[in-house]
Order: structure tokens, then sequence, then C-alpha cells
């Protein structure tokens, strides 16, 4: 199922993307298409756009918090060209890998229903069929570890979420766990910038090997 700019499969998402457009006629306010490398064998899941963040800016993660320490850490590992991001035009390339949400459109207090990351897991679906071979994907949080396992058709009892656990699924791909780099995971300590650079730097290991 390829990404649709205008889908209407949510209805109580829907909504809310038309209300928000009403109140910020600047905002992108429609579903936030994946980025980065079409060439890229990592990518990188997330949960869903945020109000101000992705919604407004449509690209993933650019103006959510959840940004400052994932581009950082992606352009410290080598793969990007910035730092920080201050836009949807502000030049940024991303080198190897690519960025998606579980659920390409803006929840109600970033809380998605059930129905909702299913209807949207046939994106996600076509995105994971279209990776090189090899495939590392980086699920940031339960909800985007268990999109992908479904996006797989696998079991979720399976693969239980763990920070820093790497799963070796059928086809080839490699799914690795990472709390996802929330406001409140970083400032409450769950997830620090050094646990979150060691992910990365197993990735990278990875991507280096070939």
């Amino acid at each position: 199922m390829p990404f649709d700019p205008v889908c209407q499969r949510c209805p109580r998402l829907v909504a809310l993307r038309s209300r928000v457009r009403s109140a910020h006629p600047d905002y992108h306010a429609a579903p936030v298409p994946p980025f980065g490398d079409p060439k890229g064998r990592l990518l990188i899941v997330g949960l869903a756009p945020g109000m101000h963040g992705a919604n407004a800016s449509g690209r993933p993660f650019t103006g959510d918090h959840a940004g400052i320490l994932l581009f950082r850490t992606l352009y410290e590992m080598g793969l990007s060209n910035r730092p920080e991001v201050s836009g949807a035009e502000d030049g940024l390339v991303l080198q190897g890998c690519r960025i998606t949400n579980a659920v390409k459109c803006l929840p109600p207090e970033n809380r998605p229903t059930t129905a909702e990351i299913r209807q949207c897991n046939g994106y996600l679906a076509a995105e994971l069929a279209a990776l090189p071979e090899r495939p590392l994907v980086l699920a940031l949080g339960t909800v985007a570890h268990q999109a992908v396992l479904r996006a797989r058709g696998l079991t979720l009892s399976a693969h239980p979420f763990a920070h820093g656990r790497v799963h070796e699924l059928p086809g080839g791909f490699t799914l690795v766990d990472c709390y996802h780099c929330s406001r409140y995971n970083t400032q409450t300590g769950r997830l620090t910038p050094e646990m979150f650079r060691a992910v990365f730097a197993q990735l990278v290991r990875r991507l280096q090997r070939g």
C-alpha cells in the first residue's frame, strides 16, 4: 500500500487534521511521508507526528522535541549532514537511512488507537518491503516495534520489546529496539544520550559490515 498524501482511512485523525488546518493554515496538517535516503538500508520508525513538529513541518521528527536528540545523533554517527534541523527546507540530507512513523497523521494527545495503528500498517509494510537487502529497522518505542512486527506478519509475543534488544526476523530483517527519544524519556533519564548513541553505534557497525 503506497503512501497516500490525502489518506482518509481514519475518521478521527481526518477530523483532527481539518481542525488543525483551520487553526494553523501554514501547517502541513496531513499525512507525513517518510524521509531520507531512498537506497538506505536503515529505517527508523517512530510513533506519530507531533502537533507542532512533524505535523507542522511535514517531515518526520522535524520540529518535535524528540528530533533534537535524533538528528544530533544521526549527525554524530555520519548518517546526516546537519546536527540540527529548522524546517523541511533546511537542506537536511540523510545518508544510508530513512525516517518514518508507525502512524502517519497527528493523533489526539499523541495517542493513536489500536485501530488507527492497524489502518496505517499497510503503509509501513510497503516501506519495509521496499528496503534493500539485509535491512536494519530501528523501532523507537513499543508501538513502533509492534507495528513493524505486524507489518511483517509476525506474532508480537515471539519478539517482546526491550531497549537494546536485537531481533533477527525472517526475510533477512534485523529489528533493533530503543526507547523513544521523547521529551518524557530524555528528561526523566529513562533514555540518556549515551544510551541512544550506543544503539546507533551498533547499527552503524552493522551497516559497515554490509
